[in-house]
Formats: C-alpha cells, structure tokens, sequence
C-alpha cells in the first residue's frame, strides 16, 4: 500500500513539474496584412496605353472623314489611341471581320456605326465577352453595347425634314423616301418620323413608292431618282436619308432641269449638298456635325471604361451633349441637330 501510494505521489509531482516548465503556446500567427487589408485597386492604365477604334459604315466619304476629325481630337485631347477605320463598301459583313481583327488585337473600346445592328450583334457580343467596351451610335436597337448615344431624337429630326420639305412644296403632291439601308435604324426613324408628320399635319401630301434603298452610294440615288423622275412625272419632292442620297437626288433633278419644280431635303453635309444647294437642285439639308459625335462616342467610350456614372443628364463637355436623355436602359440623346439651306450652309464649312 505504502508503494502504491509512492507511486501515485510521484505520478502527481511529475505532472505538476512537467506543467511548470511547458513552454507557453505560441501565440496565432499575424494574419497576413495583404490578406485582411483591402486589396489596392490596379492603377488606372495610363491613357497612352489604351487603344480606342471607331468602326464606321464606309471608309472614305466625307461625312466619315469629318468624324474622324472629331475621333483624332479626342486622342488628342486625351492621349488615348484612337483611330477610326471602315470598310470599302457600305456593308454590314464588310465591318465584321474588321471588328473580328479588333477584338483579337485587344482594343479597350470599340465605338460602332453599324451599317446593319442585327447583323453586327454576335460580334459585338463577342467583343463584350472579351471585356471590350462596346458604344454605337446611329444604332439605338443594337442589344449588344454597353452605350449607345444620338445626336438627337431621330423621329422628331425626321419630322424636322419633312416640316422643311412640305414648305417647299406647298403642302401639297407627290414625294419619295430614300434610306442607305433597309436595316438602318436611323434611317427608317428618320423617313418614318418624316412620314408620320406628313400624315398627321400634311393631308394634301402623299408618298409614292416604297422607301428606296441607295446603300449610301451616290450613283445608285442617282439612278433611282432618275428612275422615279420617268415613273411619277408629277412628283414634287425627296427625302433623303443617306448623306449621299440629296448629292444623286439632286443630280437627278438638275439633269431634267426640275430644280425649281422638284424639292429635295435630306441628311447630307454642305460638303456633300455642293453647289446643288446653291442651284437650288437640293433646297435644304439636316445633319449633326459627325466630328463631335465621333468625340462624343469615345468620351463616353472613356467614361464607362473608368468606371463613371452613366445616364439621365450626363454632361460629356461636349456642345449638344451636355445634357443627355436616357430612353430605355442605354440609349442616350444628344440634343445636336442642324438645318442648313443655301443660305446658311457657309456657316458650317466642312
């Protein structure tokens, strides 16, 4: 008994100096300070390093050429890469392998002029996908953009064609509608909105024909004018919807000598119009100066890129688009439009 309980005693003690000298528990470890600290934002890439590319409906016409007057003077205000490139032809397939090879060399922004939206939305698709900021303009059915932004309300710019056609023409007689492209939005809103003033406010009017379609290309409005011309002998006036559309309309009527019988209208520049506006071949057109959309698309290009808020009254610095309207969930509207006849076309030298 006596060693049992010896035992049991020095059981007790060696427990007891083992509890003594056990070293004390290391404390936990420091959390990592880069794993509970906020991670720091990745800088904002300097403007140098970003590349913005305006795609346009056709390389090489003067309304285009002017745009990219706009587009080089936001890189140059910026230090943003932007360029602007289109296809040879007024073509919607035409603009997808150019947009195929963007989207491959990795460009930050895309700003679009579609010649066709439907037919551009799986590559645009694509370049969202690739993290690609996505604007269009003259598109404002696109589903694929993150942005799109007009120069104005296209119906109600229409209208304003129409309200100057119909004083040329007395209010009353036959006219014809031109559109670039059957699949423009822009075009047919503007035709459309022409139209609908028409009915409503100019009952003595009446279109002939279906809306024709020039593809932008001047020689075609030329022929189809000529050919309206011979169909409908007692036809009073055109609208045109194509920059090119009034240049071959006016053509047309200047070949037959009908300048004072005839009245066209349309969306052209004054480069374009000539001195068929000052024949009195083309008696007035509408337009929105292409170069400060061209700065106006990418400023918002840049916007969305950096993370800015986006929507009802934002003010891109830009004059007529200082104050723009939200319509749906990404179309904004410029409030930029411009009516030019013979007289004031000197005003606007491009």
């Amino acid at each position: 008994m006596k060693k049992l309980q010896l035992l049991v005693v020095v059981v007790l003690l060696t427990g007891l100096l083992t509890a003594c000298v056990a070293p004390a528990a290391a404390p936990a470890p420091a959390a990592d300070a880069a794993a509970t600290e906020p991670a720091a934002e990745a800088a904002a890439p300097a403007a140098s390093d970003l590349t913005f590319t305006t795609v346009v409906k056709i390389a090489g016409i003067n309304w285009f050429n002017r745009m990219e007057e706009g587009v080089k003077k936001f890189g140059a205000d910026t230090g943003i890469n932007a360029s602007l490139v289109g296809p040879a032809e007024a073509d919607a397939a035409q603009q997808i392998p150019i947009i195929e090879d963007l989207i491959a060399q990795g460009v930050d922004a895309l700003c679009v002029i579609p010649m066709d939206p439907t037919q551009l939305d799986p590559v645009l698709q694509k370049a969202r996908d690739a993290g690609i900021v996505v604007i269009t303009h003259e598109a404002s059915n696109q589903i694929n953009m993150d942005w799109d932004i007009e120069a104005f309300d296209n119906m109600a710019f229409g209208a304003g064609l129409m309200d100057r056609l119909a004083a040329e023409m007395g209010e009353e007689g036959e006219y014809a509608v031109f559109v670039g492209s059957l699949g423009s939005k822009t075009h047919n809103e503007w035709v459309d909105g022409g139209i609908n003033r028409q009915k409503e406010a100019y009952p003595n009017m009446v279109m002939v024909g279906d809306k024709n379609e020039s593809f932008d290309d001047a020689e075609i409005a030329y022929q189809k004018a000529k050919e309206i011309l011979a169909a409908y002998p007692n036809i009073k006036g055109f609208q045109g919807s194509a920059s090119t559309d009034v240049a071959g309309i006016g053509r047309a009527i200047e070949e037959a000598g009908l300048q004072d019988e005839v009245s066209v209208v349309g969306t052209s520049l004054p480069s374009i119009a000539g001195d068929l506006l000052t024949t009195g071949a083309i008696d007035a057109i509408g337009f929105w100066d292409p170069a400060v959309a061209g700065e106006a698309c990418n400023k918002l290009a840049q916007m969305q890129l950096s993370g800015e808020t986006i929507g009802e009254g934002t003010n891109l610095g830009i004059p007529g688009y200082d104050n723009l309207k939200l319509v749906g969930e990404n179309v904004l509207y410029g409030n930029a439009p411009v009516y030019v006849d013979a007289e004031t076309a000197g005003d606007y030298p491009f």
